[in-house]
């Protein structure tokens, strides 16, 4: 992959990312996380930890999923690895607040795995797609 590709695939991905994520948090799911952990957030989103999140998380989206996708020729594996990449990165959230943290509900846990498979599947398979239609 070349660092022109990686550009290319990673500005795909952050687009999409942030925009399905905006979503799903301010509008189809808003109500929910507000309902099952409102009484752990803040009343004030912190912008740039937020930010830096998706910054990365989309990189390793591209390093680890999309161009290997891309160079198999596999949009079947930009899905199912990036769904599987969800997991486990959301798990490291959602698992071990449910082992530390008083009161974090195994409801807000299982949603939000559930969402970060989709959303990693969707960005990964979008980056795919849109790789694919410019290389």
């Amino acid at each position: 992959m070349t660092a022109i590709q990686f550009l290319r695939m990673y500005g795909a991905g952050v687009v999409v990312c942030f925009g399905l994520d905006l979503v799903w948090l301010g509008v189809v799911a808003k109500g929910f996380y507000q309902r099952e952990i409102g009484h752990l957030m803040r009343p004030d989103v912190q912008w740039v930890p937020a930010v830096l999140f998706y910054l990365i998380y989309v990189a390793a989206l591209v390093v680890f999923v999309a161009a290997p996708a891309v160079q198999k020729q596999s949009a079947a594996r930009a899905v199912l690895y990036g769904a599987f990449f969800g997991v486990a990165a959301y798990a490291a959230f959602d698992l071990t607040s449910l082992a530390l943290l008083r009161d974090f509900p195994l409801k807000a846990a299982v949603v939000d795995l559930a969402w970060g498979a989709t959303l990693s599947a969707g960005v990964s398979v979008a980056i795919y797609a849109a790789e694919r239609a410019v290389g």
